[in-house]
């Protein structure tokens, strides 16, 4: 496979993602920095994946499940929290299938500020419920599904002195943009396709910024196709309209009426990609594969990316640069570890180690 070019920013000093990429921000002196040291994640090859497709393809994945709070959610949430603080906001409030209200959580309690967060009763990973009240947030359970509390926080902010951050907030996708600045980075150039999970379909209009940014600056010599994946139980991008009772193991996703709508289309359009639907089954196979052939264990929405690419993959070019793109930690959802997994623990044994090796094999 290719070697990558070493980033100059691949240091212990790594100071987050706003003073990193500031001249690209809407940050000046006087906005007051909240960072976890968000940003600087890795690229990882994916040679069992590349091996799968042939043809010379090779494929990395972005993830950003090692961010602070398990997600790319971080790279949004520094300079939203930031910018909240610095128009004097003392509390932020947030819809969420369970990253949002992590990273949302995390970034107000640094910056002082209070967290109220809105979530869809029963349908959040335990992993990031805890993270959110841990980490101090006001959580309120609502009756229906995520698109019904974002409906209700939307009220809320414009009616009471409490700031939105979800990706409806500019300064979100301002922050997430950043991850493509590192994928030119780290790859020397823009991938020939950048596949992507899709829910509110912030993410891939905010890659879709960065890639742009660089490239007018003549930092990548190409552009990629946006191949955005939806599940899909839960995937009106793909149907072209919405749907209102979406249904989909993986719940970061879980979304029927994407807020970035119309973003995501235009990205779509300008970039010549396309927005495919991924089963729940396909979904779990590179859930389970990432972990056991490549080591990498992403939460079940991130492997959609990987599951999409997988569905088309004999569309990709032959010798292209693919990266799909990992948006959360594979502990944020224990619970679909164990349940998914085909694997099953033995029963205990005798602490002696004739009955240890015995049951290894030996």
């Amino acid at each position: 496979m290719t070697t990558l070019q070493t980033s100059p920013r691949t240091t212990a000093a790594w100071p987050g993602i706003i003073e990193a990429f500031r001249s690209h921000l809407p940050v000046t002196d006087a906005t007051p920095i909240v960072t976890l040291r968000e940003g600087n994640t890795p690229l990882i090859p994916l040679p069992r994946v590349s091996a799968a497709i042939g043809r010379q393809v090779e494929v990395w994945v972005k993830f950003d499940g090692l961010n602070p709070t398990g997600s790319f959610k971080d790279r949004g949430m520094t300079l939203a929290i930031s910018k909240a603080k610095e128009a004097g906001a003392e509390a932020v409030i947030c819809a969420s299938t369970g990253n949002t209200s992590a990273a949302a959580a995390a970034y107000a309690r640094r910056g002082g500020l209070r967290a109220y967060v809105l979530i869809p009763d029963g349908y959040v990973a335990l992993g990031k419920l805890a993270q959110a009240l841990l980490y101090g947030a006001e959580v309120l359970a609502i009756q229906g599904n995520f698109d019904r509390a974002l409906d209700m926080v939307r009220q809320v902010a414009s009616r009471y002195p409490v700031t939105l951050v979800n990706s409806l907030n500019p300064y979100r996708l301002e922050g997430q943009k950043t991850a493509a600045f590192e994928v030119v980075q780290a790859l020397g150039d823009a991938p020939d396709w950048l596949c992507i999970p899709v829910g509110n379909a912030g993410n891939i209009s905010a890659y879709w910024m960065g890639f742009c940014e660089y490239h007018q600056q003549d930092r990548c010599q190409r552009l990629p196709r946006m191949m955005g994946f939806q599940a899909a139980g839960s995937a009106p991008l793909v149907l072209g309209q919405p749907v209102e009772a979406p249904e989909t193991v993986a719940t970061a996703i879980r979304i029927g009426r994407p807020v970035n709508w119309e973003r995501a289309l235009a990205v779509q359009h300008a970039s010549q990609g396309a927005f495919t639907g991924v089963t729940d089954a396909e979904i779990l196979d590179a859930y389970r594969f990432l972990a056991a052939e490549e080591g990498i264990f992403c939460e079940p929405a991130s492997a959609t990316s990987v599951a999409g690419l997988l569905k088309l993959k004999d569309q990709v070019p032959t010798g292209a640069r693919v990266v799909c793109v990992l948006t959360g930690n594979g502990l944020k959802d224990p619970d679909a570890a164990l349940q998914h997994n085909t694997a099953q623990q033995r029963p205990a044994v005798p602490p002696d180690p004739a009955q240890v090796a015995k049951a290894i094999g030996f």
